[in-house]
């Protein structure tokens, strides 16, 4: 069985003044948005004082002021329509934290305004903690920009070796970053709601909206409808399956921009849309297996979300998948990059319904053991191991030079584009 990061209790119980830097947040919804407004929630709730600083995002609503929420000024995201990223705000994050210091600044994603945080933190000595939470660098291989990874990654590099520590979701990708020089590189996992998601929200009108009949087979895909996901993968193991049990339904429930394509091309998958709350438990819950042929996840929450809501789970043998899935018990593992393997399992569990069902019962009793109390208590250990490093590094009272690797990195172009004016702080939301 898979583990999340160890839990244990701080001897001090005392609260923490947090702040998390993010350049996405509710209502987005994306895996890093959910992932921080659960931690925040849940770090809230146990008396830590949490502020957010965060761009402004169109059509956020701003009707209410929150004054432990600062905006700062954003750009459009390329790529992700209706997203923004934050500036730089060295001299807005000045001001705030000379004026109400937190113990500790996480930062977590890696952005104009996620690079000021860091640099701003190690300035006045406070300590930082960083986030891996999305490959970036694995991406440029999907977007026809591979002459760029190399560049990414010495900046991905660079901003999370001035941290104290970087938290990353699994073992594998803890390896990865120590492979490519990062340091101090700290494991974070992640929880799930057994009660959000579960069996109990299995809803029949929902199956039948897919034409899929009490003993149909739906195969499930959810997560963002773009080339890093490798759906194509997806559709050839569901073609396959289609081959084994004519009565299987490929149903897709996002958004992104390959979704207009594949509808054009694909008539026949049943595309939902982006899902929250219950209607999101009724739709993983409604289906049979979860198929998940992405490569390029540093955890990826929905398979933890699918084994909770009872799903027969086929992923490849590594992040989530791999912590989480024993292999022909709680779910089934492709090894990883084999994309014969992948159809191959796909097509036996469409052929093996009583084993869809058992891997399913199995998935759901591992993920009742995975709470996201225990993420909270190893998130406020590794903040406050750094804190108290912080600390006794104060006495040094100088800032230590920024690498040289950093300096090539700027020179090589990372910033050319970003601008340079300061965020002007506005109303919080």
């Amino acid at each position: 069985m898979g583990q999340v990061a160890t839990a244990w209790h701080l001897p001090d119980s005392r609260s923490l003044r947090i702040c998390f830097v993010t350049e996405t947040y509710p209502p987005e919804i994306n895996g890093v948005a959910l992932t921080l407004a659960r931690l925040i929630g849940g770090l809230s709730a146990r008396g830590h004082a949490i502020s957010l600083v965060r761009p402004r995002q169109p059509g956020a609503d701003v009707s209410r002021v929150d004054h432990n929420v600062t905006l700062v000024r954003g750009l459009p995201l390329p790529g992700y329509p209706g997203l923004q990223f934050g500036v730089p705000a060295g001299r807005l994050l000045r001001r705030l934290w000379s004026r109400s210091r937190p113990d500790a600044v996480y930062v977590a994603t890696e952005g104009p305004l996620g690079l000021s945080a860091v640099r701003t933190a190690r300035t006045l000595g406070i300590a930082a903690v960083s986030g891996f939470h999305t490959n970036y660098h694995s991406y440029s291989h999907y977007y026809r920009l591979g002459c760029l990874q190399s560049m990414v990654v010495r900046y991905l590099r660079s901003l999370h070796n001035q941290t104290g520590k970087t938290l990353v979701p699994s073992i594998d990708m803890r390896k990865k970053l120590h492979g490519l020089g990062f340091r101090n590189v700290g494991l974070l996992g992640r929880g799930v709601d057994s009660d959000q998601f579960g069996p109990h929200h299995r809803c029949e009108e929902v199956r039948l909206s897919w034409g899929v009949g009490r003993h149909g087979c739906a195969a499930l895909y959810v997560g963002r409808i773009a080339p890093e996901k490798n759906l194509s993968l997806a559709l050839d193991a569901y073609r396959a399956m289609r081959r084994v049990d004519e009565s299987c339904k490929f149903i897709l429930v996002g958004d992104g921009p390959m979704r207009a394509s594949l509808q054009r091309s694909h008539p026949d998958l049943i595309f939902c849309g982006i899902k929250t709350g219950l209607e999101l438990s009724r739709h993983f819950a409604s289906a049979d297996l979860f198929l998940f042929p992405s490569k390029t996840e540093t955890f990826g929450n929905v398979t933890l979300e699918a084994m909770a809501s009872g799903l027969g789970v086929l992923a490849y043998d590594y992040a989530a998948a791999r912590m989480h899935i024993t292999d022909g018990v709680t779910g089934v593992l492709a090894p990883y990059g084999d994309a014969d393997a992948f159809v191959a399992a796909a097509c036996r569990l469409a052929g093996d319904r009583s084993l869809v069902g058992k891997l399913g019962m199995r998935a759901r009793e591992h993920a009742l053991s995975v709470s996201w109390p225990r993420v909270l208590d190893s998130f406020v250990a590794h903040l406050e191991g750094v804190r108290r490093e912080a600390v006794e590094s104060q006495a040094a009272a100088t800032v230590t030079p920024v690498a040289d690797e950093y300096q090539e990195v700027v020179a090589s172009g990372i910033e050319r584009h970003v601008p340079t004016f300061e965020s002007a702080p506005e109303p919080g939301v």
